[in-house]
């Protein structure tokens, strides 16, 4: 499997590290399942983010970040994941390491806009998230979509703020 995908023109690869790495988020998002590779991150840690269910990451010396290259997204699907990362995320060009060949690839990835956010704390784990609240999540990312389609629509951070109060009354970090 070759995984030189075209960056030219209206074709992008882009990091993912959180919610993103569910195939169900990505379908309900770009209505297809891309390609993708699995790749790390070095110099970067995934942080859980208080009062969210999603994480986020920023630069640090010497940790790294596991997750997955979307491979091919067109310039429309880039559009709809800029808009669903929102203002608390800025797209960022960053160089990951895809794992199963070392081949090292040029990317986009969300790094979280405030690196000094006092809400972030320990480590993130996809695998506890899946669990806990892949679900509601799935939910709230097709309303965020039906959202996306109307003349006005919400940015996505109030879409899933109105969401969680309303679909869930629990604490949403233990």
């Amino acid at each position: 499997m070759s995984l030189k995908v075209n960056c030219g023109g209206d074709s992008h690869n882009v990091f993912v590290y959180g919610s993103l790495l569910a195939d169900e988020v990505v379908h309900v998002l770009l209505k297809r399942l891309p390609q993708t590779a699995p790749a790390t991150l070095q110099n970067y840690h995934r942080f859980k983010i208080k009062d969210r269910v999603y994480p986020a990451i920023l630069p640090i010396e010497a940790k790294k970040v596991t997750g997955r290259v979307l491979l091919g997204i067109s310039g429309l699907e880039l559009d709809i994941l800029d808009d669903f990362e929102d203002v608390e995320y800025t797209r960022t060009p960053v160089e990951v390491l895809l794992r199963d060949n070392s081949e090292k690839l040029q990317v986009h990835t969300y790094v979280w806009s405030n690196p000094n956010d006092p809400t972030l704390y320990s480590e993130w784990d996809f695998e506890e998230w899946k669990q806990v609240h892949l679900n509601d999540f799935v939910k709230m990312t097709d309303g965020f979509m039906q959202e996306l389609e109307l003349p006005e629509s919400k940015p996505r951070v109030q879409t899933y703020e109105s969401f969680y109060k309303q679909e869930n009354d629990k604490p949403l970090e233990s």
